[in-house]
């Protein structure tokens, strides 16, 4: 009796499919596959990981197979995906990939010529194609180079389109935290005015209602000493460098961004953290809501400010 049916692919170093048609254990499936192999050479095949059942890699030799699955086997060795470097999966599904990045890696190429630079947005669209190599990922928003937490990548250009388009309805969080350098008397606060972008392309506060994009930011002391103070800030709306703006105008600019104005650099990086973000799924219109630690070297100057 025929236990087995093979989908003959287009190359044949394609990988090839077989339909199972009776019960049977994975490696008694393999050996009679593969007639022309040894016992070792079928179990080398399974213990790297060359075998997948139904879409998933298998390596156990008494994996019990049923009727109408599909065994996939590949002739070559699967490469595995290079570990990330400065970035943690926080969760993946078929349209969307959210990650937790740390500071000072670059979210998309800074565009200056840099061939193979390192980018959130690089090792996710090597991490996709692992599992198939016309897979791809968009951009849907950046976190600055400095700035560490919480962003999300579409696995499509149409969910891209979906959550740009109803990014303000269809993200209820963004929150932040900040240390800022001096201490910021009022305990809470909101920020507005009209961002513009200078000829070197920094962001300022223009002195005119209404001449450039609305901004609003919303913060809250957590803790603060005369050195220091640490945010949760909350945006309202997510302009290009609102945050860092806002805080120059409060006359306590972040640590570490010395571009908005800061004197100081106590942590050895820029103070800010994108703690939260929450928003509806693209697809399901789920509540998804995704929160990170506040980094522990936020805490650090408050146990090493100069006594007062």
């Amino acid at each position: 009796m025929n236990k087995r049916s093979s989908h003959t692919p287009k190359n044949a170093a394609d990988p090839k499919q077989y339909t199972v048609k009776e019960p049977e254990e994975l490696l008694r499936f393999l050996l009679n596959t593969l007639s022309n192999l040894g016992r070792n050479s079928v179990k080398a095949i399974l213990t790297r990981g060359q075998v997948s059942v139904n879409g998933k890699v298998e390596t156990r030799y008494n994996c019990q197979l049923h009727p109408g699955q599909i065994v996939t086997i590949r002739r070559e060795k699967i490469v595995e995906a290079p570990p990330l470097v400065g970035l943690k999966i926080l969760h993946e599904d078929d349209d969307v990939i959210v990650v937790q990045k740390d500071a000072g890696l670059l979210s998309i190429s800074s565009g200056k010529g840099v061939e193979n630079e390192l980018t959130a947005y690089r090792q996710l669209m090597e991490h996709v194609r692992q599992t198939n190599p016309v897979n791809r990922i968009f951009i849907v928003h950046r976190l600055d180079r400095d700035t560490s937490g919480v962003m999300m990548f579409a696995k499509s250009e149409r969910v891209q389109q979906l959550l740009q388009n109803s990014w303000k309805e269809g993200v209820h969080e963004r929150v932040y935290v900040a240390l800022v350098e001096g201490a910021v008397k009022k305990a809470e606060g909101t920020i507005s005015s009209w961002l513009k972008e200078s000829a070197t392309l920094k962001m300022y506060s223009s002195r005119h209602p209404g001449d450039g994009q609305h901004a609003v930011t919303h913060y809250k002391v957590l803790t603060a000493d005369r050195h220091f103070s640490l945010l949760e800030v909350r945006l309202e709306t997510g302009r290009k460098n609102q945050i860092r703006v806002h805080m120059q105008d409060i006359g306590h600019p972040i640590v570490g961004d010395k571009k908005y104005g800061a004197k100081t650099k106590p942590i050895g990086r820029m103070g800010l953290h994108a703690r939260v973000l929450s928003f509806a799924h693209p697809t399901t219109g789920k509540l998804m809501r995704f929160e990170t630690d506040i980094p522990k070297s936020f805490y650090q100057p408050f146990r090493s400010a100069p006594a007062k």
